[in-house]
């Protein structure tokens, strides 16, 4: 039976190193602070940071570095009893600097990491199926065993009755090439009942450089009550089967992007768990999404993901101010 309330992500989580010094290649950098990620985690931390109830299923090295993780997990009020740790694999490592233009580019250890090595058999099914909303990215997809385990969650979460959210996040240099990313990521698109994507992953899932609506329609699927673009600074655009539009973010002085998305996502989830009506009310959707906008351009505020999720207080603030 789903639990009225509780939002379960599901997928990786590893440490960011980000360089010290902004605008610099990797090579370049002078020195990394350690900053914990992984975006199915960093939307789990957003919605208990935000109030809501949340819990993260995933695979960790049992290791400093793991221990650390699950340790932060549980400091930001999000459920551990998902996590298991791996005595011969490590926690995934990934290296993330930020261009002049605050864009970022990536480098990663994992071979294997101890989240692509999560077995079906090692699923907590009781968290899963207590879950409201499923939550999910595409990167448990690339390799066995993970792969296996992230169907068969997403089936329990959904015979129990939770609406399934999808954002593919896409991480190019971790699959072995564009069109297998493309065409596993599009694998499960006809399952999820919310999905998500950034306007670069818009036009690499369609090959158009366009977020126009004709581009994103492209990406509907019958199945879907709700499908997101965001659109950087310019805010998001939706579409469910009745209504379609475009919300405005908030203006911010941008620091470091890494992990607006999925601010962006957690604040979204933690509103529409707590009222489900706003899938059919473009009004309510529409304050939701501001919500999620707020959320997301106060992350860009500060370095790394975890460390700059914002409360409900900050996101109201920033709405309010505006």
């Amino acid at each position: 039976m789903a639990d009225s309330k509780m939002i379960v992500s599901f997928g990786e989580m590893l440490i960011d190193f980000v360089p010290t010094a902004s605008g610099v290649s990797l090579a370049e950098a002078p020195g990394f602070l350690k900053a914990p990620g992984g975006a199915p985690a960093n939307v789990a931390i957003a919605v208990a940071r935000l109030g809501g109830r949340a819990a993260f299923i995933g695979k960790l090295g049992d290791d400093e570095f793991g221990r650390m993780l699950a340790a932060i997990l549980r400091q930001n009020g999000v459920t551990d009893a998902g996590v298991v740790f791996d005595s011969g694999a490590r926690t995934a490592l990934a290296f993330v600097t930020l261009r002049a233009d605050g864009e970022r580019e990536f480098m990663f250890y994992r071979n294997p990491s101890a989240d692509m090595l999560l077995t079906e058999q090692e699923l907590n099914l009781d968290i899963i199926k207590k879950a409201s909303v499923f939550h999910y990215g595409s990167i448990s997809l690339i390799a066995e065993p993970c792969r296996t385990a992230h169907l068969r969650a997403m089936e329990a979460a959904k015979e129990a009755g939770a609406i399934l959210s999808y954002d593919p996040n896409l991480r190019l240099p971790l699959w072995p090439s564009a069109e297998v990313a493309r065409e596993q990521i599009l694998s499960i698109w006809d399952q999820a009942d919310i999905i998500k994507v950034s306007d670069v992953e818009l036009e690499f899932l369609t090959g158009e450089s366009s977020v126009e609506d004709e581009v994103a329609m492209k990406l509907w699927r019958d199945n879907l009550k709700l499908l997101l673009v965001t659109i950087g600074e310019k805010g998001c655009k939706y579409y469910t089967k009745d209504f379609k539009g475009t919300v405005d973010s908030f203006k911010v002085v941008q620091v470091d992007t890494t992990g607006a998305g999925d601010a962006f996502v957690g604040a979204m989830l933690s509103k529409l768990v707590q009222d489900l009506s706003a899938l059919q009310d473009e009004n309510k959707l529409r304050e939701v999404l501001s919500f999620a906008n707020a959320g997301g351009a106060i992350t860009t505020t500060k370095k790394g993901a975890i460390p700059s999720l914002p409360t409900e207080g900050e996101v109201l603030k920033l709405m309010q101010g505006a």
